[in-house]
């Protein structure tokens, strides 16, 4: 067998090694994204008067319809958290199956830079700029 002809082949797949570091990575990832779902979630269930019974109408719809665009705020942010945690969640399984890091759109491995900095993702650059 040819051993040179192996190294200076393009890997396919990242080690084991590589894998358990990303899974680490993506774990602590989870974890911080869980606390700030539970965190928006806590202060949407918050119904504290918002303390307009005294003020005049005029102040208090204004109030009224801050409340409910910061609750419609809210309900948007913690919409993208559970996605982000899905899409992380199905990057372990990925690297589970030893597929993770492989671009779906060109079969190539993406830079571990890339994967570092946008651990759920399954493109390439090269692919991702291909889109627009």
């Amino acid at each position: 067998m040819n051993t040179e002809h192996i190294s200076n082949s393009p890997a396919t797949r990242y080690s084991d090694k590589e894998l358990e570091e990303f899974r680490e990575l993506i774990i602590g990832k989870i974890d911080a994204a869980r606390i700030e779902l539970d965190n928006l979630v806590a202060s949407m269930g918050n119904q504290y008067s918002n303390g307009t019974e005294d003020t005049s109408a005029a102040y208090s719809t204004l109030e009224d319809g801050a409340a409910t665009l910061e609750k419609e705020t809210m309900h948007q942010m913690a919409g993208r958290q559970k996605k982000f945690i899905e899409q992380l969640e199905a990057a372990l399984v990925r690297i589970e199956h030893k597929t993770y890091g492989v671009c779906r759109v060109t079969g190539k491995l993406i830079p571990k830079e890339r994967m570092r900095a946008v651990p759920h993702t399954t493109m390439s650059m090269e692919a991702k700029l291909r889109q627009y």
